[in-house]
């Protein structure tokens, strides 16, 4: 990049988001019907925990429910349901990328971006702000927890910046950059045990080394095997016990958090139109939500968020069966139920994906001006609201 002063940086910048603003790509608006101020707390909530099942439409949940015979989910249990329309700025149907990017950030990129602007994929300029980053920037612990790799598009999406997420490398050095207090799932075969160290983080791969992991302690897992069976596999931990770990170490901290847990496998199986394992990959992910259900209502404090980025599989319901239409993603609407709030969503309401990290935001009292907004990769000193 081309270093310029101070001065001209601030010039560009400002220039930058002068176009920025009129092509409507920075995400600095809302389509909530209702001001900030509406779905602020009165500082009751101080964390929230923000469950994505990648992949996870209505139909895949009732298909799971009657395949599996599960008649007491701890999804259906969440007081609030609404509904999520999911898209890219590229696409009416969004991928991962896009679609963590849309709940992490509350802007809109193309598919394939990993939190930046469609107009500014190389970071050149600035970069939206997460959910992930605002809290850890006020000082709440914070955690990303996936069955996919570490380098997945969605936990990329909360913990990371990248024009492509295919860039691997890059991904990884964000992570290693960001300060969150830990990202934990699958392991990435580029990213090495002396990297994560060298980095400052505790490189973690055996569910007996996550269950040491205490506050305070930054960590890095690799686990090896799979994550998303009803039984843990080997050494490594499965959804459930990682919820209910990272939980356990970031509730200790007195300013709050945010934890963002992501079941992948409900997006990988249906991909492949594997009934049987999708059917499993939801039931494990039911089981990481009952784990945040039974936080959140003994601590009397939390936000907990369910939905997904996109439905994949088209999953239709035909002569009573439950059946996939297809390998591919759709643009059909997906879930949005949350426990905590009687203000973030109405029975029923279908709001677009950008809007739920902004409520999930103003719900934890942060104000327009803090979120969404876009922050500076020339200069620091720089920050752009609302």
């Amino acid at each position: 990049m081309v270093h310029l002063g101070r001065a001209a940086a601030s010039f560009f910048i400002a220039i930058y988001y002068i176009i920025a603003s009129l092509l409507g790509f920075t995400g600095h608006y809302s389509d909530t019907t209702k001001d900030a101020s509406y779905y602020y707390g009165d500082g009751n909530i101080t964390n929230v925990i923000f469950m994505i099942g990648d992949g996870m439409g209505f139909n895949s949940i009732e298909k799971a429910k009657k395949e599996l015979n599960l008649t007491d989910t701890a999804i259906d249990s969440l007081p609030y349901k609404g509904q999520s329309r999911t898209r890219s700025a590229s696409n009416k149907v969004t991928d991962s990328a896009a679609g963590g990017t849309a709940l992490s950030s509350g802007v809109r990129t193309y598919n394939g971006a990993v939190g930046v602007y469609m107009f500014d994929a190389a970071q050149t300029f600035s970069r939206p702000v997460s959910l992930t980053e605002i809290c850890r920037d006020r000082g709440m612990a914070t955690g990303v927890v996936t069955t996919d790799k570490t380098t997945g598009a969605t936990p990329a999406a909360f913990s990371a910046h990248a024009f492509k997420r295919q860039n691997t490398k890059d991904i990884i050095a964000s992570e290693l950059e960001s300060d969150i207090d830990l990202i934990w799932g699958a392991a990435d075969d580029l990213a090495t045990e002396s990297q994560v160290e060298k980095a400052g983080y505790e490189y973690i791969d055996t569910a007996d080394e996550m269950n040491n992991v205490a506050l305070g302690e930054k960590t890095y897992a690799q686990f090896p095997d799979e994550l998303w069976h009803l039984d843990a596999r080997n050494e490594s931990p499965n959804l459930e016990m990682m919820t209910e770990k990272a939980i356990d170490v970031l509730s200790k901290d007195d300013d709050g958090f945010f934890l963002m847990v992501e079941g992948a496998h409900i997006d990988k199986n249906s991909h492949s139109n594997n009934s049987e394992g999708m059917d499993e990959a939801f039931a494990e992910f039911d089981k990481a939500i009952a784990e945040a259900l039974d936080f959140a209502e003994k601590d009397g404090h939390t936000l907990v968020i369910i939905t997904a980025d996109h439905e994949t599989g088209g999953i239709t319901l035909k002569d009573g069966e439950y059946k996939y239409t297809k390998t591919s993603h759709s643009g059909v609407n997906v879930p949005c139920y949350v426990y905590g709030s009687d203000k973030f969503i109405g029975q029923g309401e279908q709001i677009n994906n950008i809007e739920i990290p902004k409520r999930a935001a103003y719900t934890l009292g942060f104000t327009e001006k803090e979120f969404p907004r876009g922050a500076s990769t020339i200069n620091k000193n720089i920050d752009f609201g609302s």
